[in-house]
């Protein structure tokens, strides 16, 4: 039924739990359509909390079949019941601890939402966070309730796993104890038919701990890039953080039906398949890099999310940033540190600015929900990751490494919250850090205004912080940002290096002094501040920044920028693409000193999706078309222009032997695939045909594929990609995502809706569901082509989706955020498809909340 009026959570609300709880016992009796649930709870009242009050359990979806507090059974009518759980009335409460015992019968087959207890393929699952332990059984299902789990699971599936260490085992069931006082929203159960890739891992300390990873018959080839990954994450939390594994038993599971990438519960992570199963024939080095990235986040869980959690779900940036902060730090020690830098700015400039952009803009710590799955935002994770970047640069690497010490000291087996986080950095490091604390509170993203002038060997940059209006915050004030400058002589030598200006007012000026000629700033390095900087700057300034600066990320910066330049021009006067340019594109092509990854991220253009964001915040409608029209002539006149070089470098990137998934061999790959896509254009596809008949990797099989799809080609390659690869559903994802993607714009749908129509188009598995609907995002001509048929598209599958897996619709709705950007046609064809899911009977909170905040006012 659908909510009426749903009603917001404010975090000015809370209040502690009136009771807490000393340990949970749980047997599950698994049936796929009748599982039964009993559950024993121990709880006491909490003397933090207001004397008297009744006993709330959250439980939705379930149906009671005994209840009985302290022994004695509670007779119908004692309890208030809803959908939404239980009330014990204080009066029938023992005035000490007592215990809750409750036998409930719950549906896994009929769980297609995939959250909860539910069923993948026949596979029994659990995913908790945020809300899901409330569809297994009565609980107050919050955060800052932690307790000790143990665990009997009555099967006779042959696999049967669930949290902490191993206790008893027989024929039928299997017992499992976690000693760490947990949250419900970590607690996990998984029972399978699945195969076990085992491993050791040694601790600093000596202990030994079992490492496994699960998984689905024929998949076990597939695991022992995951499992390396996992040792180096254990090792590396030892060393960078003091951080050791603190149970005997750490498990994996990967799971083909999952709403999210993974989940960290304690010692029995569940991950979507596509982020734990790799091998060189079905896996790119994207996949190898997320694989990594993705198991590193949820064994740093392990420390900041489980062993110190958040005290309410306003807290998330808590666990959530801070674990994003450490899985970039890993990667960067991994992987190539300024590469890694710049794919998690381009990844922040393209999800979390345009959401700060946007009528979803909201806090990193926001003061309200409607429905909590629904902050699981970049602006949380992401910006959340920065903010915490930001207080490092500030406090410096040993103020960092003391804050944190202290923070595990001071917080283990605590529910904490941002102010307690801060707090730790302010013992630690002697720092007023009120009014850095604003952004956690403030929406929006920051825009730097620089102006400079220089006199007599002094050079002064004047600077100026604003934060646009954002839904619920018109005014902001002031905040803390660090600035990371270095100065550039007239021939290209550093002459001031990386120096961190702290800015803290609206307007202040930083000089140097001393100089003996006018410098070229290079501002914002190693992107110091999730900022936007708006300066006045020429295309000669540009490249010469692209030539001569010595941060990697800004010659980055200053080459993308040109780019931006370049495009504009392009799609506002249909200028022709200058030298300039060009030329600063072939010299980083011809620079055999650089980072082979490096080169490829110089040498791609931006998203069409950026410039689009790009033109309207220079006051420009975008048209879609446009934009992908002007992007295309300018791929083909850096492919004439680079001509001379693009064979001899697409070869030389050539990497001879067995596939490898280290960072060198895939920065190889990647510049070799950049220079594949321009020889296409020159070549009509013959380079790209020939690789993918040659190719013996999935790196460079679909990335031969996407380049012949780009020019239009490739038909017969898309079948007989088909029927090699048929039996593997990760591969087959890709398939169906590679032909929207690279749909011709006034096609997109059509192609799309085609698919849709596929024998292996499962609508009802989030990662084949993205993989067309969601791949549309991804062809932005495509999906704003003028006729609105993708929007109709679009609108037409969340309508059906929703009332069977409402996270997804939710979190797919974001397609249509960007909406007001566009012309009043494109604008009416969005609201209508917006309006027209807001219509729909019996929407789901989750989307009923995102649709509206997309809409606004409207």
């Amino acid at each position: 039924m659908k909510d009426s009026a749903p009603q917001a959570v404010f975090l000015s609300d809370y209040t502690p739990p009136a009771y807490l709880v000393d340990r949970v016992s749980l047997v599950f009796r698994l049936d796929p359509a009748a599982t039964r649930v009993l559950s024993r709870i121990e709880f006491r009242p909490n003397p933090a909390a207001a004397p008297g009050q009744p006993l709330r359990l959250d439980g939705e979806k379930l149906r009671l079949i005994r209840a009985a507090v302290a022994g004695t059974a509670l007779e119908d009518g004692v309890c208030a019941h809803s959908e939404t759980g239980l009330t014990i009335p204080a009066d029938r409460l023992p005035d000490g601890p007592f215990l809750w015992e409750a036998e409930v019968e719950i549906d896994p087959a009929g769980n297609t939402a995939l959250e909860g207890l539910y069923m993948s393929n026949g596979m029994y699952c659990t995913q908790c966070e945020a809300e899901g332990f409330r569809k297994i059984t009565y609980y107050p299902d919050r955060p800052d309730v932690m307790a000790p789990f143990d665990v009997r699971i009555e099967s006779d599936q042959p696999v049967l796993l669930s949290n902490g260490n191993r206790g008893a085992a027989g024929d039928g069931f299997a017992e499992w104890s976690d000693p760490w006082p947990k949250p419900a929203y970590l607690f996990a159960l998984v029972a399978g038919d699945l195969r076990a890739v085992k491993d050791r891992f040694t601790t600093k300390s000596g202990r030994e701990v079992e490492l496994g990873i699960y998984v689905r018959p024929g998949d076990e080839g597939k695991c022992d890039y995951a499992l390396d990954a996992l040792k180096r994450s254990m090792k590396w939390d030892e060393d960078v953080y003091g951080r050791e594994y603190d149970l005997a038993i750490f498990n994996i599971v990967a799971v083909d039906d999952f709403n999210m990438g993974a989940m960290e519960n304690k010692g029995l992570n569940i991950f979507n398949s596509k982020y734990v199963l790799a091998s060189p024939d079905t896996a790119t080095d994207g996949d190898y890099e997320n694989v990594e990235g993705i198991i590193a986040h949820e064994y740093f869980h392990n420390w900041t999310g489980n062993r110190i959690t958040c005290r309410d779900w306003f807290q998330l940036c808590l666990k959530e940033g801070l674990t994003v902060f450490r899985d970039q730090q890993f990667s960067s020690d991994m992987r190539s540190a300024p590469v890694k830098r710049i794919g998690d700015v381009l990844a922040l400039r393209a999800r979390q600015f345009r959401e700060d952009n946007g009528p979803l803009a909201h806090p990193v710590r926001p003061s309200s929900y409607i429905e909590i799955n629904n902050f699981y935002t970049a602006t949380v994770y992401e910006k959340g990751a920065e903010v915490i970047g930001m207080l490092k640069r500030l406090v410096g690497d040993a103020g960092y490494a003391r804050a944190l010490d202290l923070y595990f000291r001071r917080h283990d087996g605590d529910a904490a919250t941002i102010e307690d986080w801060l707090k730790v950095f302010e013992d630690a490091t002697d720092r007023d850090l009120t009014q850095f604390g604003r952004w956690y509170t403030q929406a929006g993203t920051p825009r730097l205004h620089v102006t400079e002038d220089f006199k007599d060997g002094c050079y002064t940059l004047h600077i100026k912080q604003e934060t646009p209006p954002t839904p619920g915050q018109p005014a902001k004030a002031p905040q803390v940002i660090p600035i990371a400058v270095g100065l550039l002589n007239p021939n290209g030598d550093e002459v001031v290096p990386t120096t961190v200006l702290e800015m803290t007012e609206a307007e202040q000026s930083f000089t140097f002094e001393n100089l003996a000629a006018r410098p070229v700033p290079s501002i914002l390095r190693d992107f110091s501040a999730p900022v936007i900087l708006e300066r006045t700057t020429s295309t000669e300034e540009r490249a010469f920044l692209l030539a001569h600066d010595t941060d990697p990320f800004n010659k980055w910066e200053a080459g993308r920028a040109l780019a931006k330049d370049v495009l504009a021009r392009m799609v506002t006067d249909n200028a022709a693409p200058g030298p300039a340019y060009l030329d600063a594109l072939e010299r980083v092509a011809r620079d055999d000193g650089l980072d082979p990854a490096f080169r490829a991220l110089a040498l791609r253009l931006p998203s069409e999706d950026d410039m689009a964001q790009t033109l309207f915040d220079a006051g420009v409608t975008p048209d879609p078309l446009a934009i992908h029209a002007a992007r295309e002539k300018l791929m083909l006149a850096m492919a004439e222009h680079l001509s001379a070089i693009l064979p001899d470098l697409y070869e030389a990137m050539n990497i001879p032997g067995p596939y490898a998934p280290d960072a060198r061999a895939a920065g190889c790959r990647a510049l070799r695939q950049t220079a594949l896509g321009l020889l296409s254009r020159l070549d009509h596809g013959k380079a790209a045909a020939k690789q993918y008949r040659d190719a013996d990797n999935m790196t460079e099989q679909l990335g031969a594929l996407g380049a012949l799809l780009t020019i239009g080609a490739g038909q017969e390659e898309v079948g007989r990609f088909y029927r090699q690869w048929e039996h593997d559903r990760l591969v087959i994802d890709k398939w169906f995502a590679l032909q929207t993607s690279h749909a011709a714009p006034h096609r997109a749908a059509e192609t799309a809706q085609a698919l849709t129509r596929h024998k292996d188009f499962d609508w009802k598995n989030p990662n084949r569901f993205r993989s067309v609907i969601g791949a549309l995002a991804m062809n932005a001509a495509g999906f704003h082509d003028p006729s609105g048929a993708s929007y109709e598209l679009v609108a037409d599958w969340l309508i059906r989706l929703d009332p069977v897996n409402p996270q997804t619709t939710a979190r797919m709705t974001t397609m249509f955020e960007t909406w007001r950007r566009y012309d009043a046609d494109r604008q009416d064809l969005m609201r209508d498809a917006l309006r027209r899911i807001a219509r729909t009977p019996e929407l789901s909170r989750d989307t009923t909340e995102m649709v509206g905040r997309i809409l606004g006012d409207d």
